[in-house]
């Protein structure tokens, strides 16, 4: 099978069908993306079914949780004050409520389908995004917004779950069976954005979070 130029690093990839849904996806063996292909890339319609599916809201607490341990790792270590913008805040904005609660913030959203009266005509401290990098239709063009909002030394916090470069694994992974997820990252892979774009990860846990700085 013939290969196509990366995603991210416009290397060859490699191609490989999963082996029960029959999914392509590409791999890099360069910049460790793994990445489905766009023919299994969902409508805007079928990406709203999905996400209006979700019930996540500020009375869930196994959810609150999980975006509270978010915070304490990346985002109070390096700001505790300033600007935020919410990039992909989901149908409930449960994390500006946190944010907004954790430290001297003033949090803004911005989500394609449920907060799309965002102006991007605004510079701030920290941008998070949290379980919205492996939606991303174009990873290194949505980082370049990102860093066009950030002002100087802004950050990036960003959550999503890294692949292990295991196949068996990855192939019985979970986090690929999600329709509207679409790219699957390492830390070296967000290394590699961020040298494109002129950022530099700064911190990074190797399974869930990373913190990229302007």
């Amino acid at each position: 099978m013939n290969s196509e130029p990366c995603i991210i690093c416009k290397g060859k990839t490699q191609a490989f069908h999963h082996p029960k849904t029959h999914i392509l996806f590409h791999e890099c063996p360069f910049c460790e993306v793994i990445y489905k292909d766009k023919i299994h890339y969902p409508t805007y319609l079928q990406e709203k079914k999905t996400y209006d599916d979700h019930h996540n809201s500020t009375e869930n607490i196994g959810y609150v949780n999980f975006l509270n341990n978010f915070i304490d790792s990346a985002v109070l270590p390096f700001k505790k004050q300033g600007s935020i913008l919410d990039f992909g805040s989901g149908p409930v904005p449960v994390l500006q409520s946190l944010l907004t609660h954790s430290g001297d913030f003033e949090v803004d959203i911005y989500d394609p389908h449920y907060a799309i009266d965002f102006k991007f005509d605004q510079s701030y401290d920290i941008i998070t995004a949290t379980e919205v990098i492996e939606h991303l239709k174009d990873p290194v063009e949505s980082f370049k917004l990102l860093k066009s909002l950030l002002k100087d030394d802004g950050i990036i916090s960003i959550m999503t779950l890294f692949h292990g470069q295991n196949h068996a694994q990855f192939l019985d992974w979970f986090y690929i069976r999600d329709v509207t997820h679409l790219v699957f990252y390492t830390p070296k892979t967000l290394e590699v954005i961020a040298n494109i774009i002129g950022m530099k990860v700064i911190d990074t846990n190797g399974y869930r979070y990373a913190v990229m700085k302007k």
